[in-house]
């Protein structure tokens, strides 16, 4: 047997580990199923409200990963979440490399309607990648993906989790023309770099020559281009010019299937074709830093979100 948290989550089996926390496969002891849990288990202030933050943004969207309840227990603290178990589109494209425009098309769909009910809920989630594109079972024979991780994800009207002057992303996936404050605009940015990474097999950065001169390929491009105001605007924009670039056409047989079923563990994916250019740079969360810091303490802030999602979850809390 496992170790138990809280007297109720039996940790089964590590699934990734970053630097906020490690996410563990548990078994329910009081609902009797397997979840996925986040653990942290750091004295931290500044992580644990993040990782507070995260359970907080409960966003109900059939493609975002909605946090299902939380326990604490000493000085760690845990919560629960959906298992997928399909991995996320990271693997996939590391396993069958440049996937085609139907796939790409449907996933970044999916990820926009999901940014969508983020931004509705003044939410910018700022780590928008294949790595936090979640695929789902569903049995339906089509591709489906959750957005996950919203542990540096910032609600407009909430206080700064970093030193002033610091922007968070993954390099690569980051607008050049970033600003210190959030933009949901930076969203759509680092979904079109995304588009790429999945069109062409490989990560960023992304020579134009390489990419497919077709209306989605050029589509993207624009949406990295480095003129701002030529980019999508909102998640709604850009999803209507991808249908334009992409227009809906039924699946082939056994053509979005094969997604499913790889998601599913039931069948291997074909060889990867060559890559085009590989790159090796790495896809990590990071701070992009100045010269300016604030420091404002951060424990009071911790003392005061607690007591407010502690009234708002009203019980879901396990007191050990």
């Amino acid at each position: 047997m496992g170790e138990v948290f809280a007297g109720r989550y039996e940790l089964l089996e590590p699934i990734a580990e970053g630097g906020m926390g490690a996410v563990w496969q548990v078994h329910d002891r009081r609902e009797g199923d397997i979840k996925a849990a986040k653990l942290l288990r750091q004295r931290d202030a500044s992580s644990l409200l993040r990782f507070i933050r995260e359970q907080a943004t409960r966003i109900h969207h059939p493609h975002v990963v909605t946090p299902l309840g939380w326990a604490g227990e000493d000085d760690n603290v845990l919560f629960t979440m959906p298992l997928l178990r399909g991995g996320s589109v990271a693997m996939l494209v590391g396993d069958y490399g440049a996937l085609s425009e139907q796939w790409v098309a449907a996933i970044l769909d999916q990820t926009l309607s999901g940014l969508e009910a983020v931004h509705a809920a003044g939410v910018v989630h700022r780590d928008v990648k294949p790595g936090n594109l979640l695929l789902e079972v569903t049995g339906a024979g089509v591709p489906h993906v959750r957005l996950s991780d919203f542990g540096v994800a910032v609600p407009s009207d909430q206080p700064r989790l970093t030193e002033a002057n610091v922007m968070i992303g993954t390099p690569g996936y980051m607008a050049p023309d970033q600003g210190f404050d959030p933009d949901p605009r930076d969203d759509l940015y680092a979904t079109a770099v995304t588009g790429l990474h999945l069109l062409t097999g490989t990560r960023p950065p992304h020579d134009a020559a390489y990419v497919p001169r077709t209306q989605l390929g050029q589509l993207l491009l624009r949406a990295v281009g480095e003129d701002r105001a030529a980019r999508p605007q909102s998640a709604a924009e850009f999803r209507e010019l991808l249908a334009r670039a992409v227009p809906a056409r039924p699946w082939e047989p056994g053509e979005a299937e094969v997604l499913d079923q790889y998601a599913a563990g039931r069948t291997s994916p074909p060889p990867p074709p060559p890559p085009l250019t590989p790159r090796e740079t790495p896809e990590k969360t990071a701070l992009r830093r100045t010269k300016q810091h604030d420091d404002r303490p951060v424990w009071p802030i911790v003392v005061l979100m607690l007591a407010g999602i502690l009234l708002l979850a009203g019980g879901v809390f396990l007191l050990s």
